[in-house]
């Protein structure tokens, strides 16, 4: 099963090999030039098996997109309970991304690369899913407490993620050669500038054993 915080039990049940095989061939490939075929030969399981468990490919894919935005739910979860400064959530959030594009690039690829609308056009717009709907609350909540400048939680959430999302899709796409966590400070340092507000900095969490970047 592709994790991002967790380690696969060995052996692996069954179904959890097939989201696994699925979620290689679906990355490497593309949805719509994988077949049934494909994933049972890459699982080695037998195709009555994948339409046990799944109903048929379309099956697969939504129950690996339900799994791996669980995956992400569970990270700004446990972000959320560890930290309390809602700005301070959001750097841990990209520092955490960041990571796992080294780490789980299968994962983050099929989060910030797939066109799930065009495979699976009966479930919500990757935006409006329930990880992504809790980061506009942190940072609203950031904007309420005054850590960001800021009106509007769209405007800001695409200021304080948008380049390190732009950043993870680039190393995705061997664009960017070194491993994303080197250019953490600068991300922070650069998405910070005018949105910090009194009660914030551009300087990551000391807690997090990062030297601060830019103190406003």
């Amino acid at each position: 099963m592709p994790y991002l915080r967790r380690v696969a039990p060995t052996p692996e049940p069954l179904d959890c090999r097939i989201l696994s095989a699925a979620l290689d061939l679906f990355v490497e490939n593309g949805y719509h030039r994988v077949s049934v075929h494909e994933i049972q030969k890459h699982a080695d399981v037998s195709i009555g098996s994948i339409y046990n468990h799944f109903g048929g490919k379309e099956g697969v894919a939504k129950a690996l997109y339900k799994h791996i935005l669980n995956e992400v739910d569970e990270l700004v979860e446990d972000v959320s309970h560890e930290i309390a400064s809602p700005s301070e959530q959001c750097k841990e959030i990209i520092r955490l991304l960041f990571e796992y594009t080294e780490t789980r690039s299968n994962i983050m690829a099929f989060i910030f690369h797939a066109k799930h609308t065009e495979f699976l056009p009966n479930e919500p717009v990757i935006c409006n899913a329930s990880p992504f709907i809790k980061i506009r609350t942190i940072i609203q909540r950031a904007i309420n407490n005054g850590e960001l400048n800021g009106a509007d939680p769209w405007v800001v959430s695409s200021t304080v993620f948008g380049g390190a999302i732009r950043m993870i899709q680039l190393r995705l796409d061997g664009l960017i050669e070194k491993p994303l966590p080197e250019y953490y400070d600068s991300i922070i340092e650069s998405a910070w500038k005018g949105i910090a507000g009194t009660g914030g900095h551009v300087g990551i969490n000391p807690e997090l054993h990062i030297q601060p970047t830019l103190m406003i």
